[in-house]
């Protein structure tokens, strides 16, 4: 029996029908490439034959009785890909504008708990502007089963480095595991319920520690940025179910090139990047604030939990985006300073802090808490903890072929919260950096406008890097 982990879990708890907790991706094909040419039905057939393969595909949520403790996984004995891969065609003709629109239709779709938490759409009939009819397919993951090292590893399983190779990751069939019945689900959830007790003291000692060690970082100026100090913005309240997304793509050898001239890493331009890119926006509406902008950044942990179980093995950092600079340079360079403060004071924190105390999250309170705050709208009467949630997720440096077709666009898209309805997320394939946003449609109706300003910040960034310095 495979119990979810509390920070897994807390993903359901946070699901209400406006604040859904799946994680997108849209990935863009070319079908030439397929040894034997596309076709839907070669498409769903191989899909299915891999997917039957991977525990993850084939294994839904079953809850204990009383919710008495976190749910558990059981395999779904009535898996049936026709209720995962589905098809829709783009009314020709069709490009970016079309595309874009039913993404954004699709992302604000709950996914049906009663069933493996996934979901991809074959979407045809999309052309890119270079001629050639592209495929392209919408993935929905939901975040109780991934984060973005174990979305990625688990993607691995459906591509290769060849058309016609086999999948990156070897098979790893799984027998589906034993059912275990209502009776023993409760007698788990009720010792799980009284052992939560015993655990509390092994967490406030490094916990009061770690709050001690953040008030000597903050008299030093040495701390990382703290939420609820953010300024308010117009995607900064209670969120609504409908979605709207934009991409964009950069150049990772310009981001490398400003990297060798500047000693910044790859992430520290990222985020400055998208400083940039977000000042141009609040600029361009006329609601820049004074106050920088605050990003929530995940931090992946995988390699420091000593915790076995659970899908998720995430941290989080708080950084001041540097709205405030104009200067591409300055900001890149106070980026560089105030995140090197932010991942010292990071590794301070156990990589399992976040796991361990979302163990305690309790399934009813939680819930009744998410709708509670979002029916009375307090996202909009407290200061504002973060602006927006930013990710950097590390991609492969080489073509990858999804069923055989190569994939030219690999674009992810992660949640929006209640208070932060916005998300940016970046990751690199093949050379390529591409740009996911996904927003709320009501706080960010033209997301397209947010997104064009990625590679001209960028563009910025190279010129200056590039420039002739005064003798």
């Amino acid at each position: 029996m495979d119990r979810l982990s509390g920070l897994d879990a807390s993903f359901l708890y946070l699901e209400t029908p406006e604040q859904l907790m799946h994680v997108c991706g849209v990935l863009i094909l070319d079908p030439s490439t397929m040894p034997d040419g596309y076709s839907f039905a070669s498409v769903r057939e191989t899909l299915d034959a891999r997917v039957r393969k991977v525990a993850q595909f084939t294994r839904k949520i079953r809850r204990v009785p009383l919710d008495l403790a976190h749910p558990v996984w059981v395999h779904d004995d009535h898996f049936d890909i026709d209720h995962h891969l589905h098809r829709m065609a783009l009314p020709a003709p069709a490009g970016h504008d079309e595309l874009m629109e039913i993404c954004g239709h699709l992302a604000g779709l709950p996914m049906d708990r009663g069933r493996p938490l996934w979901e991809m759409v074959v979407i045809e009939g999309y052309q890119d502007g270079s001629g050639d009819p592209k495929v392209v397919v919408f993935s929905k993951m939901h975040h109780a089963t991934v984060d973005g090292a174990s979305g990625s590893n688990l993607i691995s399983h459906l591509c290769s480095l060849e058309p016609d190779a086999p999948p990156l990751a070897p098979e790893s069939p799984q027998r589906p595991a034993r059912k275990p019945g209502s009776l023993e689900l409760f007698g788990r959830g009720v010792i799980s319920t009284l052992a939560q007790p015993l655990a509390i003291p092994r967490m406030v000692v490094p916990s009061v520690g770690l709050i001690a060690d953040t008030i000597g970082r903050a008299r030093k100026g040495t701390a990382m940025a703290p939420p609820f100090t953010a300024p308010r913005t117009s995607f900064n309240g209670t969120i609504t179910g409908h979605r709207s997304i934009a991409l964009a793509d950069m150049s990772l050898d310009d981001i490398k090139a400003v990297r060798a001239a500047t000693g910044a890493t790859v992430n520290d331009i990222v985020l400055s990047i998208a400083g940039g890119a977000l000042r141009a926006y609040l600029n361009d509406r006329g609601e820049l604030p004074d106050a920088p902008l605050l990003a929530s950044v995940p931090v992946s942990v995988r390699e420091e939990s000593k915790r076995e179980g659970g899908a998720n093995k995430v941290s989080a950092l708080f950084a001041r985006l540097g709205t405030d600079i104009a200067d591409p340079l300055e900001r890149l360079q106070a980026m560089t300073d105030a995140n090197r403060n932010a991942k010292e004071h990071h590794k301070a924190i156990s990589a399992d802090t976040l796991q361990d105390w979302a163990e305690f999250a309790a399934p009813r309170t939680f819930g009744l808490a998410v709708r509670a705050y979002a029916g009375l709208r307090l996202a909009e009467k407290h200061p504002v903890v973060h602006n927006l949630v930013i990710s950097n997720v590390p991609g492969p440096p080489v073509p990858l072929y999804f069923m055989g077709a190569q994939i030219t666009g690999l674009h992810p898209l992660g949640p929006v919260f209640h208070g932060a309805g916005l998300n940016i997320t970046v990751l690199s394939n093949n050379g390529v950096v591409h740009v996911g946003i996904i927003a709320c449609k009501e706080s960010v109706r033209h997301p397209e406008r947010m997104v064009a300003h990625f590679p001209a910040e960028l563009a910025r960034l190279v010129e200056a890097t590039t420039a002739p310095q005064p003798s």
